[in-house]
C-alpha cells in the first residue's frame, strides 16, 4: 500500500485524554502494572560454536606466537605467555568479546628494537609501563580519539612493519641470521645468497608452498580440508618432513620454565625509556582499537543466526589490553595487542561470546606445559617463512588502491618509508605531519570561476570557503555588473564567518542596486548555530548529493531542502503556495543539475546488472521515515515495502490485496535477500487509530479494513501471559509506544508464517530483524532478543554517538 499514515499529532503523549488507553495500562485493581522482572542469571556454559572456534584460533596462534617471538629475538616462551595472557586477560576484560589478542606481527619491529637496545628484562618492564599507560588512557575515555588517525598513516605503519619483518626473516629462511636494521639486512643479502643453507631453504619453501596452496585446493575435498588452518598445516608438514628425513638444521629450543626470565626494572636513559613506552602504547592501542572496529564489521556481515554480542566498547577494550600488557610483561611475555588473523578466524568459525577467546588461552597454556617435546621439533626456518609471509601480507594492495583513490598515497608512502628507515614512532609522526599538511592544503585550496550564460552571471565556488579565499571571492563577485542576475553556486561543505559575512555583504549591496542574487548548493540555506538564521532573500535550499556507501554519494540528496527549516506557517521561502508543483519541479531540477551527474555512473551500472539488494526493508508509509537516511543506504541496497502501520498480513488474509505477500515472495525467492527488517516508529497514526477503535470493530472503509491486520498486535499487548516489550532497558513511555513496539514483534511472527520466509529460515539463508525509530530522538533501536526469550523482548539503541546505550 502507498497511502500515507493516519494524520495525527506527532509524538502525541496525550492519547489517554482522548480515551485511548492500552488494555494493559492498568491492572484489575486500577493500579499500574509492576515493571518487568529483572533478568535471571544463567549458569556458565560454553556453546559448541565457542569451543570449535577456540580450537581453530589455537591452531593458528600456536605457530604464529612462536614465529613472532623468534622474529623479535625474545625467548620463545615469551610468545606463548603473551598468547595465553591475551586470551585469558584481554579476552575476559576487553570490550570486544570476539577479538583475539596476543603477540602481534605489528609489534615485532618495536619489540626487536627494544630487546637490542635494552635487553629482554627491561623490555618486559617497558611492556608493563605501556600497559599502565593504556589503563590511564582507558580511564580518560579517549579510545575513539585513536580512530581519528588517518587510515593512510595506519596502513603505512603496518606496511613499513611488514617490509621490515619480511626482509629480516628472509635471512633465517636462507639459513643465516638477520641484522639489526633494514638497510643492514639489504646490504647483507648478497652475501647470504652466496652461502645458502640447503636444508633451511627446502623447509622454508615447503612451508610457503603449503601455506599458499592449502587454501586453494579445489572441490568438495578442498572445502573440508580448509577447515584445518593453513599455518598449522604448513608448520606441521615442514616439521614432519624434517624429522623423517633427518635434516640437520636449527630447531625450536624451549628451555625449562624454571629458567624463564621475568620482568625487571627498566634500565637506561629516561628519555629513551619514555619514548619506548610511548611507542609501545601507541602501536598496541591503535592496532587493538582498529581491530575491534574491524571485528564489529565482520560480526555485522556474518550470515546465519546472529550472536548476541554487542558492538565493541572501545574504552573497555583499551582497559583490557592495558591489563593484559601488565600481566604479560610481568610474566616475561611479549607485548599484547589485538591480532587480525586470529580475530577474523574466531568470527568466521562462528564464535558467539568471549568464551572462545578465553578457551584459546587455556589451550595455549596446556600446549606450553605438555607439548614441549613436539614444539622442539619445529625448524626455525619454517617459523621464519611463516612470519615472512605474514609480513608480506601486511603490505596490502587493497590498502594501496584505497589510499590512491582518496589521494592520500603521499601520506602512505612517507609513513611506510619512515617506519622502514627511521623506526615506528618516527614514521608515524612523519605520516601524521604529512596528513595534517595535506588536510590544510585541501582546506585552503578553493577554486573560484565566473562565467556568463544567457545573461545570467554564474560564480562557482569549489572547495572549502574560508577567510583565505575571501579576496578571490570578492574579486569574482565585484566583476558581476550592477543590476545583473547572479547565481553563486557553493560546492563545498564548510564556510567560515569571514566568508559568510563577505558573501552576505555583497548580496545586500547587489540587490540594493537593482540586481538579483541567488545562492545554490550545499551551504546556501543551512541554518548555522553560529548565525541562528537563514540568509534573507535566498531561495529555498536545494538538493545536494553527499557521500553515500557503495556509490559514494546520495545520502544527503534532498536532505538540505528541509534541514534549513521551514517557516512556522509552512509557506516556502520563495513565497510559492504550499504543495505547489513549483516546489516539486524545483527539487527535480536541482536533482538533474547537481545530483544526477554524481549518481549517473552507479545507476548506469545498476541498470546493466539489475538490482541485487541484500535486505527487504518493510516500514510505515509515514513521511517522517526516510529509509535511505536512517539506514545510510544508497541505490540498489534496499528492497523497500511501505504501508500504513508496517503491517505484514498473515497468508491468505489480505482480502484480495496480496501486495505485501507478493513483495515478500519476490524478495526472498527471486532477489535472494539475506535479511528482512520490520521497522516501526514512534507516534504512528495507525497504532493510535487501533487503540482508539479497539479490537474487533468492523472496518467499513479501505483504511479500516486494512488496520484489521494490526489487531493481533493489539491482542498481544492485552495478553498478560506475554512479557512486556522494553525500549533500551526502560518501559515504553505510553500506550502508543507500547503498541508500536509490540507491533514490530508481532509482524515478525507473521513473517515466519509465509512459506518463502519459512523455507529460507530453515535453510539458514535468511535473518529477521526488528527495528524501531524514535522520530523525536532521531534514534534507531534494534530488537536485541528473539521472540520467546524468557528474559523478555528488548529494543536496544544502535551505537553511533558517545552517549549510546550498551546492549544488555
Amino acid at each position: 500500500m502507498s497511502s500515507a499514515c493516519v494524520p495525527t499529532h506527532p509524538e502525541n503523549p496525550g492519547l489517554a485524554r482522548a480515551g485511548a488507553a492500552s488494555p494493559r495500562s492498568t491492572t484489575a485493581t486500577g493500579r499500574p502494572p509492576s515493571p518487568p522482572a529483572p533478568p535471571r542469571h544463567r549458569r556458565f556454559r560454553v556453546e559448541s560454536a565457542d569451543l570449535s572456534a577456540s580450537v581453530a584460533v589455537f591452531l593458528i596462534a600456536l605457530p604464529l606466537s612462536l614465529g613472532i617471538a623468534l622474529a623479535t629475538g625474545a625467548p620463545l616462551q615469551a610468545g606463548l605467555v603473551a598468547a595465553a595472557v591475551g586470551g585469558l586477560v584481554a579476552g575476559r576484560l576487553g570490550g570486544c568479546p570476539l577479538q583475539v589478542s596476543g603477540p602481534a606481527a605489528g609489534l615485532t619491529v618495536v619489540t626487536a628494537d627494544l630487546i637490542h637496545r635494552y635487553g629482554w628484562r627491561t623490555t618486559c618492564g617497558i611492556t608493563v609501563l605501556a600497559g599502565l599507560a593504556q589503563l590511564g588512557l582507558g580511564c580518560l575515555r579517549v579510545a575513539r580519539t585513536a580512530l581519528a588517525v588517518s587510515p593512510a598513516v595506519v596502513h603505512g605503519m603496518l606496511a613499513g612493519i611488514g617490509v621490515t619483518i619480511a626482509v629480516a626473516q628472509l635471512h633465517i629462511v636462507l639459513g643465516g641470521n638477520p641484522q639489526s636494521s633494514v638497510l643492514a639486512n639489504v646490504r647483507a643479502l648478497p652475501a647470504q645468497l652466496a652461502h645458502l643453507h640447503p636444508a633451511a631453504v627446502a623447509m622454508s619453501a615447503l612451508t610457503l608452498a603449503l601455506l599458499l596452496g592449502w587454501p586453494r585446493i579445489p572441490g568438495a575435498l578442498g572445502r573440508r580440508l580448509r577447515t584445518v588452518p593453513a599455518a598449522l598445516v604448513a608448520v606441521t608438514g615442514a616439521t614432519a618432513t624434517a624429522s623423517l628425513t633427518g635434516l640437520t638444521l636449527p630447531r625450536v629450543d624451549l628451555p625449562s620454565w624454571s629458567s624463564h626470565a621475568l620482568a625487571g626494572l627498566p634500565e637506561g636513559p629516561v628519555l629513551g625509556i619514555a619514548a619506548a613506552v610511548l611507542t609501545t602504547t601507541l602501536v598496541c592501542s591503535v592496532q587493538s582499537l582498529l581491530g575491534a572496529v574491524a571485528v564489529d564489521k565482520l560480526v555485522a556481515g556474518r550470515t546465519g543466526p546472529q550472536s548476541r554480542v554487542g558492538r565493541s566498547d572501545l574504552d573497555r577494550e583499551l582497559l583490557g589490553q592495558g591489563a593484559a600488557n601488565i600481566v604479560s610483561g610481568a610474566l616475561g611475555g611479549l607485548p599484547v595487542a589485538g591480532v587480525a588473523v586470529r580475530s577474523s578466524a574466531n568470527v568466521r568459525s562462528g564464535a558467539v561470546s568471549r568464551n572462545s577467546t578465553m578457551l584459546h588461552g587455556v589451550l595455549v597454556v596446556v600446549a606450553a606445559l605438555l607439548m614441549v617435546p613436539l614444539l622442539d621439533l619445529i625448524p626455525l626456518a619454517s617459523l621464519a617463512a611463516l612470519v615472512m609471509a605474514v609480513g608480506i601480507q601486511m603490505v596490502s594492495l587493497h590498502h594501496i588502491r584505497t589510499v590512491t583513490r582518496h589521494r592520500e598515497v603521499l601520506v602512505y608512502a612517507v609513513t611506510t618509508l619512515g617506519v622502514v628507515l627511521l623506526g615506528v614512532l618516527e614514521g608515524v609522526v612523519l605520516g601524521v605531519a604529512v596528513a595534517v599538511a595535506l588536510a590544510l592544503h585541501r582546506l585552503a585550496r578553493t577554486r573560484i570561476t565566473r562565467e556568463e550564460k544567457g545573461g545570467v552571471h554564474y560564480v562557482h565556488v569549489r572547495g572549502q570557503l574560508t577567510f583565505l579565499a575571501v579576496p578571490r571571492l570578492s574579486r569574482a563577485l565585484h566583476l558581476v555588473p550592477q543590476g545583473a542576475h547572479a547565481v553563486v553556486e557553493l560546492d563545498g561543505s564548510f564556510m567560515d564567518h569571514a566568508a559568510y559575512e563577505s558573501l552576505q555583504d555583497w548580496r545586500k549591496a547587489h540587490t540594493a542596486q537593482g540586481g538579483s542574487a541567488e545562492l545554490t548548493g550545499c551551504r546556501a540555506g543551512i541554518r548555522s548555530p553560529e548565525y541562528g538564521h537563514r540568509p534573507e532573500h535566498g531561495p529555498r535550499p536545494e538538493h545536494r548529493a553527499g557521500h553515500g556507501n557503495r556509490a559514494g554519494h546520495g545520502h544527503r540528496a534532498g536532505l538540505t531542502r528541509w534541514v534549513g527549516g521551514r517557516p512556522a506557517d509552512g509557506t516556502p521561502v520563495d513565497g510559492g503556495p504550499v504543495g505547489s508543483g513549483h516546489e516539486l519541479a524545483r527539487g527535480i531540477s536541482a536533482f538533474q543539475r547537481e545530483t544526477a551527474p554524481l549518481v549517473r555512473d552507479e545507476l548506469a551500472r545498476l541498470a546493466r546488472e539489475g538490482q541485487r539488494p541484500s535486505q527487504l526493508f518493510l516500514t510505515c508509509a509515514d513521511s517522517r521515515l526516510v529509509t535511505s537516511m536512517i539506514t545510510s543506504s544508497g541505490p540498489g541496497d534496499l528492497f523497500v515495502v511501505r504501508n500504513v502501520g508496517n503491517l505484514v498480513p498473515l497468508p491468505g488474509e489480505e482480502n484480495g490485496d496480496d501486495s505485501v505477500a507478493a513483495a515478500i515472495e519476490y524478495a526472498v525467492d527471486v532477489l535472494k535477500v539475506r535479511s528482512i527488517t520490520v521497522c516501526g516508529h514512534s507516534g504512528c497514526g495507525a497504532m493510535q487509530a487501533l487503540l482508539t477503535s479497539g479490537s474487533g470493530e468492523e472496518g467499513t472503509t479501505p483504511l479500516g479494513r486494512w488496520l484489521r491486520h494490526g489487531e493481533p498486535s493489539l491482542a498481544r499487548v492485552a495478553d498478560d501471559s506475554r512479557p512486556w516489550v522494553r525500549l533500551a532497558g526502560r518501559a515504553p513511555a505510553d500506550a502508543v509506544e507500547q503498541l508500536c513496539l509490540t507491533n514490530v514483534v508481532q509482524q515478525l511472527e507473521h513473517l515466519r508464517a509465509h512459506d518463502s520466509v519459512a523455507r529460507a529460515l530453515a535453510a539458514g539463508a535468511l535473518e529477521l530483524h526488528g527495528m524501531y525509530f524514535h522520530v523525536g530522538e532521531a534514534q534507531a533501536y534494534l530488537l536485541g532478543r528473539p521472540e520467546g526469550d524468557e528474559e523478555g523482548t528488548v529494543f536496544e539503541g544502535v551505537p553511533g554517538a558517545e552517549e549510546l546505550r550498551s546492549p544488555a
